[in-house]
């Protein structure tokens, strides 16, 4: 209790809560897994001969999609966010997750009503190259805007933790150090997304081979960036109630 007491009596900043959604808890662990996912399917579906589960790959892109739709398009539709001095989370994290989401539902109901057919097709990568040509267009402007984030990022450092934030906030004297891991992130999604349509036309080619590592990495960072968050965060709703 004093320990708690005296933590909240040090803290200088203070947030209204109540009037302040933050989840992006929840939406970095959904696009971390998601992006695996999208990863881990490319890599099945480019192995000869492997057996895959369409309706267990359709469950798990629509329970992401659903995650990142709902989160995404609220944060995206409330502007600006609370008014705290956070109106940038509803381009940096909400319009993202909420465009990923899209991507993942779509996907999902795809797989669930012609997956099937996908899968047995024994040209299945031409196929996919058909399938996937229109939207890689709106995959690419999102890798675009992925490096405008990450620019913006760098530029305003506009990730770096409060100091009563746990953990990060050890660093809230070098702002640019977390500011610089997000930015980091982002470059290489955008990196994956902007190659994404020479990849589906180049499926065993080097593109392919960057896209995977690219959103294999930035995926286990979002992933475990968003587990730690659970901790971060709620620290820094209790210092700053």
């Amino acid at each position: 209790m004093s320990h708690g007491a005296n933590s909240l009596a040090a803290s200088g900043l203070k947030i209204d809560w109540a009037q302040m959604p933050t989840y992006n808890t929840i939406m970095s662990v959904a696009a971390g897994a998601g992006l695996l996912l999208v990863v881990a399917l490319g890599w099945q579906l480019l192995s000869p001969g492997r057996k895959i589960a369409p309706e267990a790959w359709a469950l798990a892109f629509g329970a992401l999609g659903f995650v990142l739709i709902v989160t995404g398009l609220h944060m995206t539709l409330t502007w600006p966010l609370a008014g705290q001095g956070f109106p940038f989370d509803n381009i940096v994290f909400g319009e993202p997750a909420l465009a990923f989401g899209v991507l993942l539902a779509c996907a999902s109901l795809y797989l669930w009503k012609r997956g099937a057919a996908l899968v047995e097709d024994p040209d299945r990568l031409t196929r996919l190259t058909k399938l996937a040509s229109p939207i890689s267009v709106f995959v690419f402007g999102l890798g675009l805007a992925c490096f405008g984030i990450a620019a913006a990022g760098w530029k305003y450092t506009l990730f770096a933790a409060p100091p009563e934030e746990p953990v990060s906030g050890e660093f809230a004297d070098h702002p640019m150090l977390e500011a610089s891991f997000i930015s980091s992130l982002y470059v290489l999604v955008g990196i994956g997304a902007v190659l994404f349509p020479l990849a589906l036309h180049r499926p065993k080619g080097r593109p392919a081979r960057v896209v995977g590592v690219a959103w294999t990495l930035s995926g286990l960072a979002f992933l475990f960036f968003g587990g730690l968050n659970y901790f971060t965060h709620i620290g820094l709703i209790v210092n700053t109630m």
